[in-house]
Order: C-alpha cells, then structure tokens, then sequence
C-alpha cells in the first residue's frame, strides 16, 4: 500500500470496525477497494480509529468521497478524504538536537563538572 498514489483517508471509525466492514460499506455503495488498512496502537493492538485504503484510479477517489464522507458507519460519521503523502517524522529520541539536549539550542546549559 505504501507506493500507491491512489490513496484514501478514511477516520472517525468507531474502534472495533474491521477492514472487512469498511470495504463492505464502499460496496455497498459501488465503491470497490483494492486494499484496506486500520492502523492500530503498536503496543495494544487497538485501533486507533482512522485507516488508509487503496483504490485503482483518481475518478475512484472523488467517487468515493462523493459516497462516503459523513456516511455513519457503525455510529459514526465518516471522515473520507484523498490521503496526503507522509511527512518524515522527526525522531525526537536519537536527534540530538531540541531544546536543552546534547547538541540542542537551549540557551541554559548545565556545567557538570561538580
């Protein structure tokens, strides 16, 4: 799924909603989905409430924003929208860099010399 440029946000899903569930939905609604995925918590394996989902061309993208946006799905309103391109998240652990870290930009500074 990820070198797809045909990609679709799907969020607000109440969190036991499966992929199964969303790709039947955009069925039932003439939308026919390649691929689905709910993005889950690592460490729970609980949803986290929003997914991503595949589909074959731009015209399918706008078809299935048409369809499905604000739709319910099991109690909620769907949020549906063209997924945008992943920004590269900035790893805060290893940087070296932030406010008061080895090589950060803070202007207080402790000496540890004591």
């Amino acid at each position: 799924m990820e070198g797809s440029q045909y990609r679709l946000y799907i969020g607000n899903l109440e969190y036991s909603t499966t992929e199964d569930d969303i790709r039947q939905a955009f069925a039932d609604k003439g939308v026919t989905l390649q691929d689905v995925r709910v993005i889950k918590d690592k460490y729970s394996g609980r949803s986290k409430g929003f997914g991503f989902a595949e589909v074959d061309s731009e015209d399918t993208i706008q078809a299935a924003i048409t369809a499905m946006d604000g739709q319910d799905l099991k109690g909620r309103n769907l949020r549906v929208n063209k997924a945008e391109e992943r920004k590269p998240r900035r790893d805060n652990f290893n940087s070296g860099g932030g406010s008061g870290g080895p090589g950060g930009s803070s202007s207080r500074r402790f000496d540890h010399r004591f």
